[in-house]
């Protein structure tokens, strides 16, 4: 790619391969781009090639900024180069003059948030004092735990919803489902758009903590009338991976939609609480261990979610359909 006379960062877009390519980055700085603002999403360019671009890139605008310690919606570009893993560009950052140990994002600095991730060593300590507390270092070696064990499989087009601290017999009795024995699952499978009312055909399993609910080919347990039916007096932690691209979730405590919950450092909102960022961090490229870890549901392998489910279930017919149940 090249410089046209625009003075902008459009031509370097946001995704591909612009943000590592140095002789690009190097031309839209010559043609006038502001090195401290102008990028849509994230605004700052320093911002966004802590995520996406090269060491190179980030040391070509870390010398280029006014701050290079500049917050955009509560964080730094070393806070997002080590949320999302490029250890390259928090080095890069560092050597620029960035400062592991600046306090931001619920207390969160972007060195004590190494500290929870895979390289707890990626920044000298200041002093003994720091590190996880108790909590912190429970839910790092939960996710190190629950990551492998549910291992990589592939989700798109299922929905999950997972429930805390109750059985799979009283999730059924709350949304007054029925089993499904009539129905041919396999059917449901191989084309689940010629079965009548498939969206409202759901597995469920008991699992150590509480149960999980599964469509492996819609969004039912991710609508708000089954996580509000389910989460009276607990909470429902759910997740749809959309075949068209992204995933959606909800957090439901005590009947009530309190979240969406998003597993990127875009997305996770400024005014986030510090248990809330440690574990978009921790699960960030992991969803439906996500919402197991936020359920508490302990899950010794992937079949809950996968399948087969211990029981088949047919959720009641409503008006306007599940999704608008109150």
């Amino acid at each position: 790619m090249t410089a046209t006379d625009d003075d902008g960062w459009w031509i370097v877009g946001y995704g591909g391969d612009g943000w590592a390519d140095l002789d690009l980055i190097r031309n839209r700085l010559a043609a006038g781009a502001d090195p401290n603002s102008g990028v849509n999403v994230f605004d700052k360019p320093l911002h966004v090639a802590a995520d996406r671009g090269s060491p190179e890139v980030v040391a070509e605008l870390a010398a280029r900024v006014d701050d290079v310690d500049a917050e955009h919606r509560g964080r730094t570009a070393l806070w997002m180069a080590v949320f999302e893993g490029r250890e390259d560009n928090a080095r890069a950052l560092v050597a620029a003059g960035a400062d592991p140990w600046r306090l931001m994002m619920d207390g969160w600095s972007p060195g004590h948030l190494s500290l929870a991730g895979p390289a707890p060593g990626l920044f000298p300590i200041p002093s003994p004092e720091i590190g996880l507390s108790e909590a912190e270092a429970a839910a790092a070696a939960e996710a190190k735990r629950l990551i492998p064990a549910l291992g990589d499989f592939y989700y798109d087009g299922l929905s999950l919803a997972c429930v805390a601290g109750i059985s799979a017999a009283k999730a059924t009795a709350r949304l007054e489902a029925t089993p499904a024995d009539d129905v041919n699952i396999d059917a449901l499978y191989e084309a689940w758009y010629n079965v009548p009312d498939a969206d409202r055909i759901v597995g469920i399993t008991d699992v150590p903590g509480g149960c999980v609910i599964t469509q492996p080919w819609g969004y039912t347990p991710d609508t708000p009338g089954l996580v509000k039916r389910v989460s009276p007096d607990t909470v429902c932690y759910s997740m749809y991976s959309n075949p068209k691209g992204g995933i959606s979730g909800h957090v439901a405590r005590d009947g009530t939609v309190v979240a969406w919950e998003a597993h990127t450092a875009y997305l996770t909102p400024p005014d986030a609480l510090a248990e809330e960022i440690l574990a978009a961090y921790l699960y960030r490229n992991h969803p439906p261990a996500f919402c197991c870890a936020g359920a508490g549901l302990r899950l010794a392998d992937a079949r809950p979610i996968t399948g087969p489910p211990s029981a088949w279930l047919r959720l009641p017919e409503r008006a306007g359909g599940i999704d608008q149940a109150a």
